[in-house]
């Protein structure tokens, strides 16, 4: 009904759009590039197509008819065979899936939104490891992604590791899950406590796929690995541990896995092993809307904690799937499907009918992230990019884009703030696949492939997570229904500055947005973000601002490889000053606003990023350095 719907006022949409495109273009050109002119473009552009076609059939079947009256069979035959043509692409031009915007994000480069969350505000610790899988694996019967052979779970074990490691600042598993705990507590009301025996943690994995084919979920090794560092690292009792999806079966390959060296953790699902999904008392979920009101798991409800283990994915209808589609499965035990939550999604019927892009519509994701049962409980986000998907419960691709080169993406993403860790995945998934991907590009789309993180409104429910400011008119985020706003902040939400380096507002120096941790690579904030034990102390540099020269003092507390690099406003790298190894001490150096081409470089803002490589880790800090 609704595509009969579209196809019935396409020419009112379309002589809307042309007229709004022609007002405000023909004025003024360069509103051409503006959202809003972007958005009806296309639409414009199909409507003033389909009367050109459908004026050029009317003309050919005219001339068909007279030439048939005159007896000139060929050239009736050719009239004919036009006008069919013609009308045939009249008919396709208004049917055709009205994209509101591809590549539709509303915002430049580093354009914050929000608050950064976590014990690092806005800290995703981005780990990758090509030696997690195995290059060569084919994916298919007796070679499939989840076979123990082609996964190596040391280096998942030690990935996993590095992760909570770099999203607590600390060096030993033990201390970092005691971090962890300690930071959700004291931003919970619950004092500056840890994880105590007796309370329980629900882990919410992805198992879309079944068991036993080539679709991807959550992966085995990396239950296994975050069940070892609860268990033996947190003191957490198996028992007081739940895992699973609500939608899916703990099947074979995972539960040999886990429950041969876990056997007393809970495993979700509706196989003869698995410990059954029960529904909470009452309906606790609302969507604020007024659209949804819904079970929650039991365990949920019951729970102190979650941690949620989304794949490394695209969708068609959300254009991405993470976190906070992960927990659409947490709704299918009660309802036999998820699909009546797909209304506030940007495509929420599939076959790439954007009819839902338009920015500040309502987006269930958001009550997904504050609900108090959902987002409100998660201590950890895990994103499982081990293998990624090319969409809910499809395949796993390698990836063409640095650092992977035509391997699987072999990574895993951790944060505390869930607006961050799903800004990062976007801006992975947008790049990966886009319009000239050799398999999920064009815009020839189906419900198995397409560009779908260039739909537009993808990164909407990013925006209003971030900022109660791009709530829609009329909606106040209160999934719990009990007159209780979501804060007006839940995280941090920027795109990066370019794929090629992958900065964000913190990399760049700032005091504000996201950091992207890459490995290890730590970008401090302030002198006492290791407690006091920082490897670089850094001065603020002077003068500055500066005309002609400003001077920079650091400190190293041990012997390190030093890089020191100018960055422009935009993240492009315009002088590398010094690289060398240096010992423990104190130094100096110059910078005279040269650039490597030895130009002077123009008035303006700049940064002034120290790397400093020891055995263990890279530690990044920047300054910023005006000049006038």
């Amino acid at each position: 009904m609704k595509k009969l719907l579209n196809k019935i006022f396409f020419p009112v949409m379309g002589i809307a759009a042309l007229v709004w495109f022609l007002i405000r273009v023909i004025p003024k050109p360069s509103r051409a590039s503006y959202p809003c002119i972007q958005a009806v473009a296309p639409i414009a552009s199909s409507f003033v197509l389909y009367l050109l076609g459908l004026a050029s059939s009317v003309m050919f079947f005219k001339k068909a008819k007279k030439y048939l009256y005159q007896a000139r069979y060929a050239m009736f035959l050719m009239a004919v065979f036009a006008g069919v043509i013609l009308s045939f692409t009249a008919y396709m031009f208004n049917n055709q899936h009205a994209f509101a915007v591809h590549n539709g994000i509303t915002e430049s480069p580093n354009q914050t939104v929000g608050t950064g969350v976590g014990i690092f505000p806005g800290r995703v610790a981005w780990i990758h490891n090509a030696n997690a899988t195995n290059e060569n694996c084919q994916n298919r019967f007796s070679d499939y992604w989840w076979d123990d052979a082609n996964t190596d779970q040391d280096v998942v074990n030690e990935m996993v590791s590095e992760a909570i490691q770099n999203i607590s600042g600390k060096t030993t598993d033990s201390e970092a899950w005691d971090a962890i705990f300690k930071y959700y507590n004291n931003t919970h009301d619950k004092g500056n406590v840890g994880y105590s025996v007796g309370e329980k943690i629900v882990i919410k994995v992805n198992l879309n796929c079944g068991s036993g084919n080539d679709g991807t979920n959550t992966s085995p090794h990396i239950m296994y690995a975050i069940l070892s560092q609860l268990v033996n690292n947190s003191g957490v009792t198996e028992s007081d541990i739940s895992i699973g999806d609500p939608a899916g079966t703990f099947e074979n390959e995972y539960w040999d896995k886990c429950h041969t060296a876990f056997p007393n953790v809970n495993y979700w699902g509706s196989g003869d092993n698995n410990a059954k999904i029960k529904r909470s008392d009452n309906k606790v979920f609302f969507s604020s809307d007024g659209a949804v009101s819904e079970y929650l798991p039991k365990c949920y409800v019951e729970a102190a904690y979650m941690i949620n283990i989304p794949v490394l994915k695209k969708h068609h209808r959300g254009g991405i799937s993470l976190s906070s589609k992960n927990h659409f499965g947490s709704f299918v035990p009660f309802s036999g499907s998820a699909f009546h939550l797909h209304y506030s999604m940007p495509c929420p019927d599939g076959g790439a009918d954007v009819s839902n892009g338009e920015y500040g519509s309502y987006r269930v994701f958001v009550d997904f992230i504050g609900h108090k049962h959902l987002g409100g409980k998660t201590i950890l986000y895990l994103v499982d990019g081990l293998w990624g998907s090319v969409n809910w419960g499809h395949p796993a691709i390698k990836w063409r884009m640095e650092p992977f080169n035509d391997d699987w993406p072999n990574s895993i993403f951790a944060s505390q703030d869930p607006v961050a860790i799903e800004s990062v995945g976007f801006d992975f998934l947008r790049t990966e696949f886009d319009e000239d991907h050799p398999t999920e590009g064009d815009y020839d789309f189906t419900d198995d492939s397409g560009p779908f993180p260039q739909y537009a409104g993808v990164d909407d429910f990013l925006h209003q997570a971030a900022s109660s400011a791009n709530w829609p008119d009329g909606i106040i985020y209160d999934p719990e229904n009990d007159s209780s706003p979501l804060p007006e902040s839940m995280g941090a939400h920027e795109h990066w500055n370019n794929a090629s380096d992958k900065n964000y507002s913190r990399n760049l120096g700032k005091n504000e947005g996201i950091e992207l941790s890459y490995n290890g690579t730590v970008s401090i904030s302030d002198n006492n973000a290791f407690n006091n034990n920082a490897v670089i102390t850094l001065n603020h540099n002077y003068p500055n601002p500066f005309r002609e020269t400003t001077k920079i003092e650091y400190t190293l507390s041990t012997t390190a490889g030093i890089k020191i690099l100018v960055h422009d406003i935009g993240g492009k790298v315009v002088r590398v000053l010094k690289e060398e190894n240096k010992n423990s001490g104190k130094y100096s150096i110059d910078w005279n606003g040269i650039a490597a081409n030895g130009l002077n470089l123009p008035s303006g803002t700049y940064f002034i990023e120290f790397e400093a490589q020891t055995k263990n880790q890279v530690f990044r800090r920047s300054i910023k350095a005006i000049k006038y």
